[in-house]
């Protein structure tokens, strides 16, 4: 089985049992594709930049059964925002991989 089957199965998992654990994620690889993807331009993990930390979407995540798949399908695809008032694309995670980017919507839910 591959790293990435094993991740998703392991994120799947997670999502089922409702909540995401700091152990379960590799934080070096959500990083690594985070810092990729072009994310750490507008988002840290404590504090507000033109995006919001990871902190306060992990906040604003917390007790939703379905955090995770939610998190997984914003970072999946390209999505319209709103900064500073303005209309702006949010452009996806620079992979393909199912797995990784379940790893970094759990990295994110673990801030």
């Amino acid at each position: 089985m591959t790293l990435t089957r094993l991740t998703l199965g392991a994120c799947v998992a997670l999502v089922a049992a409702g909540g995401v654990r700091a152990a379960d994620v590799n934080e070096g690889a959500a990083e690594a594709l985070a810092r990729k993807s072009g994310c750490l331009k507008c988002h840290s993990t404590a504090r507000d930049k033109d995006g919001p930390s990871y902190k306060s979407i992990a906040a604003k995540y917390k007790g939703q059964p379905d955090a995770q798949q939610k998190l997984v399908a914003f970072l999946s695809k390209e999505s319209t925002i709103k900064v500073d008032g303005k209309e702006d694309k949010h452009k996806p995670l620079d992979t393909k991989s199912e797995g990784e980017v379940a790893n970094v919507a759990g990295w994110i839910l673990t801030r």
